[in-house]
Order: C-alpha cells, then sequence, then structure tokens
C-alpha cells in the first residue's frame, strides 16, 4: 500500500521532481592530445593543474587507459560506438561515421535522457567548417559543435538547427565551459537525466595561442623535459611544452568552474564526470611530434572518474586496461542500462566497483593506415599491438618491430625485440596479437587494403585531404586528380 501510494505522489507532482530521478546524469568532458604524463597528479612538476589534481583525489584515476588508435576520428567514433576501427571504418580522420550506427547518444536517448554536444565533432567527413544536419549528429539534441577547428580564439560552431554559423566569444574552451555551465543550471530544474559532451580542441598545436594570461604562467618557467627527447629537439620542445601547459592549465580552470558548478546546484552526487583525452602528444620524445605512433606519451591518456553516488569521494588508483572502445559499456553499465549487441569493448562496470575480477591481460592498440602529421614519408607505417600491464609489443607489415619494459624502462629507451632475454615475452605476446586480431576478424593487411575497401579518396600522401563542398554537404571533387580539394 506504501509502494502504492509513493507512485501515486509522484505521479500527482508532491515529489519534488529532482527526488524522483535516479539515473545518473553524465558529463564526458573530451580534450584534445593531453598525454597522460602531463598532470600534476601524474608527477608533472611544471605544469599547473590544480582542479584536476583535486579531482583525481576525489575519484577513481584509471591510470592505465589506452587510445587504441591514438589519432582524433578513430578515437571519438570508437568512443560513442564501443566499436574498433575495422568494424566502424573510421580509421582515418575527415570521414564520416555512418549515421545509421548504434551511439552512445541514441542510447542514452532511448532511455529517457536529454543529450547534448559542445565542441569539436570530427566524425562527419564533409568539411571541416561544414553544417553537420541533425540526421548525422549521431543522436545528439543540444547542439553546439563544429567538425574540427584549431583557431581556438575565433572559433566557430553551428548552434541547433540553423545552418548560420556562429563564433565563440572567447577562447573557445572557456566559452563553450560557460555553456556547459548555463547547460546544467537548466538541468537542475528537471528531472530529466542528461548526458552532455563537451569536446574541447586544445592542448592539441597550435601551442602558442592560449590566453595571454597562461601563457605567462609558463614565460619563465624551467620547463623539465622526458628523458626520451633527443638532445637536438630540446628548444624546440622547451618552446611548445611553454605552450602546451598554457593551454592546460586554461582547460584546468575550465574543469574547475563545471564541477563547481555540479556542486552547486545539487547535481554532483549523481553525476558521471568523466576528464580524458583522444590521445596524447609525443612533443619531442623519441624525436617526433603528435600522434599515431605506438609509444606512451602517443597512446596513454588520462582518464578521470568521478561519481560520488558509486564511489564516495575519495580518491583511488585503478590500473584495469581500458580501451578506447570499452568507454561506452563501462558508462552503459554503470548507468545500468542495457550493452547494445553491437557494442565490441568490454564493461568494466563490475570491475570499478569490486564486483567482478579484473581479467584483461591485454589490450589493442592499432594503425590501419598512416597519414597526416604521420605520413609514410615521416616514417608512417601500418601496425597492430598489445599492452599489458607491464609490457608494450608492437608488429608492422614486416614483423615484430618493438618491445618495450614499460616497467623497467618507463621511457621506452632500450627496443627490446627480439632479443634472447625476452624470448618468452614476445613469443606469449605474439599469440596472443594473433589471436585477438582473429577475434576481430582483422587480417591486418595494407593500409591501402582498407582504404580501397571502405572507398576513401586519398591524396598523394595517402591522407584524406580536408574537403570543400558544395551547398548540399557533397565534396566536390578536382577532376584531374579525382581526390576531392584539399583546403589546408
Amino acid at each position: 500500500m506504501k509502494k502504492l501510494l509513493f507512485y501515486l505522489f509522484i505521479f500527482l507532482g508532491y515529489f519534488p521532481l529532482s527526488a524522483q530521478s535516479k539515473k545518473p546524469n553524465i558529463l564526458y568532458i573530451l580534450v584534445d592530445q593531453w598525454r597522460a604524463q602531463s598532470t600534476g597528479y601524474a608527477g608533472d612538476q611544471v605544469v599547473k593543474t590544480p582542479h584536476l589534481d583535486q579531482l583525481e583525489k576525489e575519484s577513481l584515476n584509471l591510470r592505465k587507459t589506452v587510445s587504441g588508435m591514438p589519432v582524433c576520428s578513430p578515437h571519438r567514433a570508437s568512443l560513442i560506438t564501443g566499436q574498433y576501427p575495422l568494424t566502424h571504418g573510421v580509421f582515418m580522420n575527415d570521414v564520416l561515421l555512418d549515421s545509421n550506427r548504434t551511439t552512445i547518444a541514441k542510447i542514452y536517448k532511448q532511455a529517457g535522457y536529454q543529450t547534448g554536444y559542445i565542441g569539436k565533432w570530427h566524425m562527419d567527413g564533409h568539411g571541416r567548417s561544414s553544417y553537420i544536419p541533425v540526421t548525422r549528429r549521431q543522436g545528439f539534441d543540444y547542439w553546439k559543435a563544429l567538425e574540427c577547428t584549431h583557431d581556438y580564439n575565433h572559433s566557430e560552431y553551428y548552434s541547433g538547427e540553423s545552418p548560420a554559423k556562429k563564433t565563440w566569444e572567447t577562447y573557445d574552451a572557456i566559452a563553450q565551459s560557460e555553456d556547459v555551465v548555463k547547460y546544467l543550471k537548466s538541468q537542475s530544474k528537471t528531472s530529466q537525466p542528461f548526458m552532455l559532451f563537451i569536446s574541447i580542441g586544445s592542448p592539441h598545436d597550435p601551442y602558442q595561442t592560449a590566453p595571454e594570461k597562461y601563457r605567462k604562467m609558463y614565460e619563465n618557467a624551467e620547463i623539465k623535459l622526458r628523458d626520451n627527447v633527443p638532445a637536438a629537439n630540446r628548444e624546440k620542445v622547451i618552446k611548445d611544452a611553454r605552450g602546451y601547459y598554457a593551454h592546460m592549465t586554461a582547460i584546468d580552470d575550465c574543469v574547475g568552474q563545471m564541477w563547481q558548478a555540479l556542486k552547486e546546484q545539487g547535481l554532483e552526487e549523481n553525476t558521471i564526470v568523466v576528464f580524458s583525452s583522444d590521445h596524447g602528444d609525443l612533443l619531442g620524445s623519441h624525436g617526433a611530434w603528435n600522434k599515431q605512433q605506438p609509444y606512451e606519451e602517443s597512446i596513454r591518456v588520462p582518464f578521470l572518474l568521478h561519481y560520488p553516488k558509486a564511489f564516495g569521494k575519495k580518491g583511488k588508483k585503478v590500473d584495469v586496461l581500458l580501451n578506447t572502445p570499452d568507454i561506452m559499456p563501462t558508462l552503459l553499465g554503470l548507468s545500468h542500462l542495457k550493452v547494445p549487441k553491437t557494442v565490441e569493448g568490454r564493461d568494466f562496470s563490475s570491475v570499478l566497483k569490486g564486483k567482478k575480477k579484473d581479467d584483461v591481460t591485454y589490450t589493442l592498440i592499432s594503425c590501419v593506415q598512416p597519414f597526416g602529421q604521420w605520413t609514410r614519408a615521416k616514417g608512417g607505417r601500418e601496425y597492430r599491438g598489445l599492452v599489458s600491464d607491464r609490457y608494450t609489443y608492437v608488429k608492422d607489415l614486416q614483423g615484430p618491430w618493438l618491445l618495450f619494459d614499460n616497467q623497467n624502462d618507463p621511457f621506452q629507451l632500450t627496443n627490446l625485440v627480439n632479443q634472447a632475454s625476452v624470448k618468452h615475452v614476445q613469443s606469449k605476446m605474439d599469440k596472443a596479437l594473433l589471436l585477438e586480431l582473429k577475434k576481430r576478424k582483422d587480417e591486418f593487411k595494407s593500409g591501402l587494403f582498407y582504404v580501397k575497401q571502405w572507398n576513401y579518396l586519398i591524396d598523394e600522401t595517402e591522407t584524406v585531404p580536408y574537403q570543400k563542398v558544395n551547398y548540399q554537404g557533397i565534396p566536390i571533387r578536382d577532376l584531374s586528380t579525382g581526390y576531392p580539394q584539399n583546403t589546408k
């Protein structure tokens, strides 16, 4: 009888709306090219990230999280589908993720959530500044986004269903975070749960474009370089690191602002907050820049999961090998929603709650087709590899390429591949890799095989060019080459 009266009172509106919803909200903070090593809580003594350091003290720190294909569009597509790149087909930048895919936003929307996306999208493939219609927004309703820009101080976006382009009034991370705060204030007045993504374009290069306030913080700072940065790169790395850190501190303030808004609106307790990145940044390590390569600075990303209702506010370091396709099913598991059969990633929610033992020994990393900032002319190559709790093992098309003992050699200075002392390790990981590829139906062929299979048009560097489109959003092709025109 009491239970019947309870539901009757809810129906009649006698109970506050905020008390009726028990489904957790989601606030996913995705940044671009932020490597796991570059936070105060991770041990970087130069970068100033006080809000993230505090968030880490009150969150689960999944410190072994890997970006399985460490480059922008593939990560994002795997994040919202729970699938590996050769399944959803986005293994290069600037290509379209099929709008018929089952995505995280569609699932949460079906479960009664409001869905929203703010910032960089990079899964549409119709040009980096083109309008993205509702039919290609993968289930996200509240919309203030652009396909891709790194012009952080003159950053454009589209809002709602209007094809009129707008511009964020300030440095875009700040303006976008302020929009998140407004969104959170509106959500505190409704019982409907929300799932909101904010996708920030920095600290991705260009490095020297953060607001002056933040750049000044690092003008005279002593920059400590990683041990795997060659001496010849020292001067450039120091300059780039100053700007990289400036972007990070600006973002850190934004994280603090959004976190404070959750508290003020009474939403923190029942909101799952994630802070993570699509991939890292080599920033001179191993004599290289940017991403795609299988080194720690490229594949390892931060992943903080803050959910007081389930985990309290006492921080905990967790060493599960979370990979990009695992994020969607894990969030669904934490939200008590069914994981669709299309998802290939693992649901770690029971492991995080301590209800199930972690049985994941290895996780997959790959580059299907080198392109863009890591073309063949720059040493780019196809690879498949496994990361374990201790080792990284990678093969290219010629055979075993890299083997690192990350425990004894955290800067990956010594390639142990084919050395007798680790013969048993290499053999074991090689067999495990073959089994994983078989499971994924990955034949590990030349990247151009998959480019042809998915009918992607590439330029002479084997990169899908940025595209010009007509008013209908259809790529305009250069008739002399057959390729879309490059507007870079």
